[in-house]
């Protein structure tokens, strides 16, 4: 059958002189990197599974971030499923080379430019929330189906479906007092106007790196069309400090409420961390659930 990805880039174009193994991994992937005469170098990455379950929410996502023409994304080049008759499927994107020192203060101004670019899909352009496809939060499903209501879609695609998730009585009973405290969450938008951004989505350190060139690079992302201030919910992760924030700032000047809203959009990944970790995420996604009823 031979390599699906060596096949794909023979076909269109490129000629392979080498190929060698890459350093991230993860337990559902096999990755690599192939080598073109030309000079370009691409990350592959394979799977048992088919590309549609696999890849395609990547794929389309890392394409809605590299559309912005902000910050640093590596390019996909192509996904899809083997076509020599065996299971599983594979994408191939630029290999982004790592290394160097890049300016916290630049990264801070890059995201800021990601999140105020028009957004490049027709239903965010319209002022709706949510993505084409439904993708992962690390390894839990994430719902993105459209709502023109930004607190109502966090309310039940983001919050309400990990409180569901996680089949626990005593966080949804916590959880439906902060609905009704909050009037479904209305209340914590009250001085503002959110607009769609260009989200990432799980923005941590390990899902940013310098390249050579000195531009920092986002990858590994589960994007999305939402408030541009739920990119923070990793932010407890995320090692961003006070240079990143002074440039991000000088674009986006923080909102009245942000706070507390920041508190909402870190319960969303810290019942995501319980749902896929369990142990002391639990307390953490509770205290915060909690701070709303302030």
């Amino acid at each position: 059958g031979g390599d699906p990805a060596v096949k794909w880039l023979t076909d269109n174009g490129f000629e392979i002189i080498g190929s060698g193994s890459a350093a991230s991994g993860s337990g559902w992937a096999t990755t690599g990197k192939l080598q073109a005469k030309s000079g370009e170098e691409f990350f592959v990455k394979q799977a048992p599974k088919p590309a549609e379950s696999m890849f395609k929410g990547e794929a389309i996502g890392l394409r809605a971030l590299y559309d912005t023409s902000t910050v640093r994304i590596p390019k996909v080049y192509h996904y899809g499923d083997r076509t020599d008759g065996r299971d599983g499927s594979y994408i191939i994107m630029e290999s982004l080379q790592m290394g160097g020192r890049s300016s916290m203060y630049d990264f801070g101004v890059d995201m800021a430019k990601l999140h105020l670019a028009t957004p490049t899909v027709k239903e965010a352009k319209e002022g709706m929330f949510g993505f084409p496809l439904d993708n992962t939060i690390g390894a839990t499903p994430q719902p993105n189906g459209w709502m023109d209501d930004w607190a109502e879609f966090f309310r039940v695609r983001r919050i309400g479906h990990q409180v569901k998730l996680s089949r626990d009585k005593k966080l949804r009973d916590l959880w439906e007092q902060v609905e009704k405290e909050t009037d479904g969450l209305k209340s914590l938008f009250k001085d503002i106007e959110v607009k769609p951004s260009t989200l990432h989505g799980d923005l941590w350190s390990g899902n940013y790196a310098s390249t050579k060139d000195g531009q920092m690079a986002i990858f590994d992302p589960a994007v999305y069309y939402g408030h541009h201030e739920a990119e923070w919910g990793m932010s407890w992760c995320a090692s961003f400090g006070s240079e990143f924030w002074k440039g991000y700032r000088s674009l986006i000047p923080e909102d009245p409420g942000f706070r507390k809203r920041a508190i909402l959009y870190e319960a969303y990944h810290k019942l995501n961390h319980y749902n896929l970790f369990g142990g002391g995420y639990y307390y953490d996604a509770y205290s915060l659930l909690e701070a709303l009823l302030d």
